[in-house]
């Protein structure tokens, strides 16, 4: 069992700080070994150490109570004397042991019964019962030893070694005592040096025990914070790897099914306004873009699902897959009723660009067209794609209504998903290294510039996990 005020032992400074160990070792305490989720524990050489000499201090107290208890049944005693000695030894064993029982029990599950509180009481009783069988016959005198080490280790420095003294005391009294009818030869120079001597090795060999248990709880200690820190790394990682998916996701889905599901209700309600004015031919183009979104719409998803790219990049060329979204940009444009002309322009030899640089430049020219028929009033559209020595570089510009780019930096998101477009863009294009430039003014028209460093982003495509 383990006291409640056992002297303090401070933990050696490390790398990294550990907190002081503040609880003394018991007889039974031992250090907790740790180890990885999965792992089978492995035990420090301390911990060994410690667990040899606990094991050692309980078996040599099971063998010296024994041997009493043996010589005390053939020493010829009374018929009291005998059966009270037994009795005695018997609850003595039972005390004993119900207190290595608890305090083992607490050591491996700290949410089962604490014995510290009553350590000071256990020892008490173990003691008082062993001063009864000492007044019986001087047969259980080696007990001592064992409990100068409960002793030590249960109380206090200051209170433990006048009680170690005190025991000694008690100790060559009870075998003077029993030895009292020899006259002067009573107290024998080794009834003195035998205790003496036996209570100076406990204390040596107890405070060396402190000195390992200390080492030991330090390095468990310090092996918790290291594995507790490893766990804060590995949840804030696999958090902030949780938010990225969550971005990366968001960020497809604006520039895919929104715009597409966008464009689905806008000629919807342009097929419904034809049929209502008897305008077949019209109503049926606009339902045959409406299926053409709706089947491009439903392949980006199972690309999700899938972990692939576009599937318009898989069936053709950037270059080709740009000037087909400026020929659907017209039409959802018609579609509203007004008159946008929306043209493609390569400049440079087009050169294989990797995957992700391929879907950012559509990503954005989706973004951005869709912005220019839904919300610009533009005339003209113009999406130029340059291949360039060292980048890659796509404008879109519009000579439409223009905006106020400090202010749409500033605000916010809208409640309803909107309006995180050139947030989403940025994000994008600051993946790959890459710039977005926006230059517009009210009345003046867009101009949305993309650069993507052919060199410096395929170094950050083969850096990026």
């Amino acid at each position: 069992m383990q006291g409640d005020d056992s002297p303090r032992a401070t933990a050696q400074p490390s790398v990294t700080a550990q907190p002081s160990v503040t609880a003394q070792p018991s007889v039974t305490a031992q250090p907790k070994e740790t180890a990885q989720p999965g792992e089978p524990a492995q035990p420090s050489g301390s911990a060994v150490i410690l667990r040899v000499l606990r094991v050692s201090l309980h078996v040599g107290f099971a063998v010296l109570l024994l041997v009493a208890v043996v010589r005390l049944a053939v020493a010829g005693l009374s018929a009291f004397a005998t059966w009270a000695g037994l009795g005695l030894a018997l609850l003595l064993a039972a005390v004993y042991l119900l207190g290595t029982v608890l305090e083992k029990r607490h050591a491996g599950n700290s949410e089962r019964f604490d014995p510290k509180p009553y350590a000071r009481w256990w020892l008490a009783v173990v003691g008082f019962l062993w001063l009864l069988l000492m007044l019986i016959t001087p047969d259980f005198a080696w007990i001592a030893f064992p409990l100068f080490f409960v002793q030590l280790h249960i109380l206090r420095r200051r209170f433990a070694l006048p009680a170690i003294a005190a025991s000694t005391a008690l100790l060559i009294a009870a075998m003077w005592f029993h030895n009292r009818g020899a006259g002067a030869d009573a107290l024998q120079l080794g009834m003195v040096l035998g205790p003496v001597f036996g209570a100076a090795f406990a204390v040596v060999t107890g405070l060396a025990y402190r000195a390992l248990y200390v080492e030991a709880e330090n390095q468990r200690l310090a092996a918790e914070e290291l594995r507790r820190t490893r766990a804060e790394l590995a949840r804030s990682q696999h958090d902030a790897g949780v938010l990225a998916e969550r971005e990366r996701l968001a960020r497809e889905i604006h520039d895919t099914l929104a715009q597409g599901f966008s464009s689905i209700v806008l000629m919807g309600r342009s097929a419904e306004k034809a049929l209502d004015a008897g305008d077949h031919a019209a109503a049926r183009d606009r339902l045959r873009t409406v299926r053409e979104t709706a089947a491009s719409n439903l392949a980006e998803a199972r690309n999700f699902v899938r972990g692939l790219g576009s599937p318009e990049l898989v069936e053709s060329s950037l270059a080709d897959t740009l000037r087909r979204l400026c020929t659907k940009t017209e039409a959802e444009a018609a579609a509203r009723g007004a008159t946008l002309r929306c043209r493609f322009e390569l400049q440079g030899t087009p050169v294989p660009l990797p995957n992700p640089y391929q879907t950012t430049l559509l990503r954005a020219a989706q973004s951005s067209l869709a912005n220019v028929w839904a919300h610009a009033q533009a005339r003209t559209a113009v999406v130029t794609l340059s291949f360039l020595d060292a980048e890659v570089t796509m404008d879109v510009f519009d000579d439409g209504a223009g905006f106020d780019p400090a202010a749409a930096a500033a605000a916010a998101a809208r409640g309803d998903g909107t309006g995180v477009g050139l947030k989403s863009l940025r994000e994008r294009l600051a993946a790959l290294n890459g710039t977005l430039e926006v230059e517009s003014a009210p009345g003046e028209g867009t101009v949305v510039a993309i650069r993507l460093p052919l060199v410096a982003g395929s170094a950050a495509l083969e850096a990026s996990p």
